[in-house]
């Protein structure tokens, strides 16, 4: 049996008309720095995004959501954050942001697995 390793999560939130305050959940981002993970899965229900704000920009929402997972996995596609060590883009990440897509509170897990722990934490809380 593979040891135990502490992981922190956030959700990706879509909050399409900011002064309503509605949102969705639309992805998650996990970084397990024993194991130096880290991954951004997305899944954008645009049936639901449309029923909070009809007129909702999807290629806008998709793309940012794009710009989350590119980053998170580094390399040329991240721009600036390329270099940036894994824990270092997921900081970048979560950190508090005053756009249509932001990233809820980190939350903090156990997991042998770091890559089947961010595909169940989103099918149970996004899909």
């Amino acid at each position: 049996m593979t040891e135990r390793a502490v992981f922190e999560y956030a959700l990706l939130r879509v909050v399409p008309r900011v002064e309503r305050g509605e949102q969705m959940n639309a992805g998650v981002v996990l970084y397990c720095r024993p194991r130096s993970f880290l991954a951004t899965l997305v899944h954008l229900d645009e049936e639901r995004l449309r029923a909070l704000d009809p007129s909702a920009d999807v290629v806008g929402v998709r793309a940012a959501l794009g710009a989350f997972v590119c980053v998170s996995e580094g390399g040329a596609a991240a721009g600036q954050a390329a270099g940036d060590e894994p824990g270092r883009r997921f900081r970048w990440l979560v950190a508090p942001r005053s756009t249509v897509l932001r990233a809820g509170p980190v939350h903090l897990g156990l997991t042998v697995d770091p890559a089947a722990e961010v595909r169940r934490l989103l099918e149970t809380l996004v899909r």
